[in-house]
């Protein structure tokens, strides 16, 4: 493939622009946020939810798996390195008991729709840990056809007889880590992989059938710039992944204390984490890509570009997805669930979870009961996450609301207005193209709990 080359050269007046709004705010995979989480939320109060929850409505589930081969400094999940299978072994034997709980406390035998291994890195799962965990489900669960199973890989782990194994358990779905290929930003970030390998990787997905491939970029990287942004892609696309995600680094060491380790003065500042991302947007949407919210992009056939032309795309822990079902529930150490009553989050250190399982117990650290105001409030942040646009009118009517009650929000909104981010007519807001790259600064103008002096949340950018 001939590479296109990007004429896309940020004005200095848009890189003050968004510097202006490039403030800290919720990433908005939940709302509330995981930041109003409380221990109020319990184990007993989650069995209640869960014995509540509707028998004919199918449910989705996440299983995590907090494991790597090796400690990528930028990361932000809940995971460890180990060196030695038997914690991981042992893991999955805690994980068919917590299952065993849950199966305890649900009303009866549901129906599962969807399963999502995340990490961590799931392949690290033996063959055999595999078909013990989806045994464990199809036990569980009733499996419906047309089941989704994905799962996050890492490409250097990947070998051919682990994706023969996940497709014989229904693997369709499957997310690439990548981020960058630049030699020096991997070492920056203590971080391996070429071309080469993810090629291979996907052939071997693309062997069984795989429909949907998904490659992680990242931009804002230690050493990273518009070119090596470039020549990442100029490498993968020919592969012609039908999902590609492009995620800003959120530089949070004092969350995440071994980012501690990447050196700051090698950070791109906000003028070049602008340039990185709006290079890299040109030439995927040059190449066919249609660009969805605020940081997926996908093939005009991918079942997620049809979800956001039939206004069904929807945000969750996972990011943008055509999931609809109305409950997750969530398997392993740190493991978020979505249940229509609200949000629960897993014990989030290994060791803790573990010795709640033994016990018996539901391993339930904290969450957030959602209220009448919350729903109202989390459908237009979904809504602008989603379309970068929402009819205030029409939300206001479902949930017997006036818009009134939003006159604040709405003045708020009219300096986003005046510097060409939204537009607003009455009751129906749209963001502008310019306004898509402070989606999360617009969004946070409904969120009644946001304070952004709190500094508890990566930038907007």
């Amino acid at each position: 493939m001939t590479a296109v080359q990007s004429t896309y050269s940020p004005a200095p007046a848009l890189a003050d622009l968004v510097a202006k709004y490039d403030g800290r705010a919720p990433r908005y995979t939940s709302y509330p946020t995981a930041v109003q989480f409380t221990p109020a939320v319990d184990a007993a109060v989650y069995r209640t939810w869960l014995r509540d929850l509707p028998t004919a409505d199918p449910v989705s589930i996440y299983v995590h798996i907090p494991f790597c081969s090796r400690l990528c400094w930028y990361c932000g999940c809940n995971t460890r390195a180990v060196r030695r299978h038997g914690p991981v072994a042992d893991y999955v034997g805690y994980l068919m008991d917590e299952a065993a709980l849950l199966e305890q406390a649900l009303p009866g035998k549901l129906d599962a729709g969807a399963i999502h291994l995340g990490g961590g890195t799931p392949n690290m799962l033996t063959v055999d840990e595999l078909a013990v965990l989806f045994g464990g489900l199809g036990r569980m669960f009733r499996l419906l056809p047309g089941l989704e199973v994905a799962a996050e890989i890492d490409p250097p782990g990947l070998t051919r007889e682990w994706v023969q194994a996940a497709a014989g358990h229904g693997l369709n779905r499957a997310s690439l880590g990548v981020q960058n290929l630049s030699p020096r930003v991997q070492e920056a970030v203590n971080r391996q992989g070429s071309p080469e390998e993810v090629a291979r990787c996907m052939g071997w997905l693309r062997e069984v059938g795989v429909a949907s491939i998904n490659l992680d970029l990242m931009y804002g990287l230690p050493h990273q710039t518009a070119a090596n942004t470039l020549s990442t892609l100029d490498q993968v696309l020919p592969l012609r992944p039908e999902r590609l995600a492009l995620f800003g680094y959120a530089h949070v060491p004092w969350m995440k204390t071994h980012q501690q380790l990447i050196h700051e003065a090698a950070l791109p500042g906000p003028a070049e984490r602008l340039d990185q991302s709006e290079a890299a947007a040109e030439r995927l949407v040059a190449e066919g890509y249609v660009r969805i919210g605020l940081d997926h992009f996908a093939l005009p056939s991918d079942d997620l570009a049809r979800a956001q032309a039939e206004g069904r795309l929807r945000r969750n822990f996972q990011g943008y997805t055509a999931d609809g079902a109305g409950t997750l529930l969530g398997l392993g150490a740190s493991a978020i669930g979505s249940l229509p009553q609200g949000f629960v989050q897993n014990v989030t250190p290994e060791l803790g979870w573990r010795e709640m399982v033994a016990k018996g117990q539901l391993p339930v650290a904290r969450g957030v009961a959602v209220t009448r105001d919350d729903r109202f409030r989390g459908e237009i942040i979904e809504r602008l996450m989603c379309e970068l646009q929402v009819d205030l009118f029409d939300i206001c009517e479902r949930h017997n609301r006036e818009l009134g009650e939003l006159s604040r929000e709405l003045a708020r909104l009219r300096a986003f207005e005046r510097d060409g981010l939204v537009i607003c007519d009455g009751g129906r807001v749209r963001v502008t193209e310019t306004g898509r790259l402070v989606v999360r600064a617009i969004c946070a103008v409904f969120d009644r709990y946001f304070a952004a002096a709190e500094g508890r949340h990566s930038r907007a950018l």
